[in-house]
């Protein structure tokens, strides 16, 4: 939060003002398609290692499958270096990206 002070002819008052933080995530988790994993398997693995709603896993595996890839989380390299883990783990292409 940050304080501003506002001046008045008679009285000084501080005004509290919010302020929004952007932050941008500098990195990507991209799942790549392949001929091999079932839609069922990759949705089941967003949906367990990303904590994605299972719309929104069906969503990204039908991206994945008509794109050819996609990314699938934004964040920071440290947490989103332990889920491209867990999920080439589970046989499924993914790989982290940096954002330009």
């Amino acid at each position: 939060m940050l304080l501003h002070s506002k001046t008045n002819s008679n009285s000084k008052e501080q005004v509290d003002v919010d302020v929004l933080e952007i932050s941008i995530s500098p990195f990507q988790l991209i799942v790549w398609n392949d001929e091999v994993n079932t839609f069922e398997w990759v949705i089941k693995s967003l949906i367990e290692v990303c904590n994605h709603t299972e719309e929104q896993a069906e969503q990204c595996a039908f991206l994945i499958h008509f794109k050819g890839k996609y990314a699938v989380k934004n964040g920071d390299y440290d947490t989103l270096k332990p889920m491209c883990n867990s999920i080439t783990e589970r046989g499924i292409n993914a790989t982290i990206e940096q954002l330009n």
